[in-house]
């Protein structure tokens, strides 16, 4: 059974910064690739950012490059999403998620498997 526990969401203000933590267990990271989507109410799943596996060759989506920053450590089965200068845009329930061997194709949103979500709220 494949597990996550996401932390770090919350609410900050524009242009402020957030690191969002995912640890996941039940899989062998070392054949899954691992990132984020988001979700906000009324709209469509976004992809954000996801790491592959093997040679941690990274994607983003252009509306976070430059800005957002995610790393993986297979040691502790865990990736985090380093948010910065974020804006009202931003605002979603974010979700980690695993892809085996490559990141999803088609805007980096289709996961194999995906945690319960952490609320990131960008607001004044």
């Amino acid at each position: 059974q494949v597990q996550f526990v996401e932390s770090g969401g919350g609410l900050v203000q524009p242009g402020g910064s957030l690191t969002l933590s995912c640890v996941v267990s039940g899989v062998d990271l070392s054949y899954y690739a691992i990132g984020w989507f988001r979700q906000a109410p009324g709209k469509e799943r976004e992809g954000v950012s996801c790491i592959r596996p093997a040679d941690d060759l990274i994607e983003y989506v252009d509306s976070v490059k430059g800005r957002f920053t995610i790393s993986r450590d297979d040691a502790k089965n865990s990736v985090s999403l380093q948010m910065n200068k974020l804006g009202p845009d931003d605002t979603a329930t974010y979700y980690c998620g695993v892809h085996a061997y490559v990141c999803p194709s088609r805007g980096l949103k289709d996961y194999d498997y995906w945690g319960q979500g952490t609320q990131v709220t960008v607001s004044s």
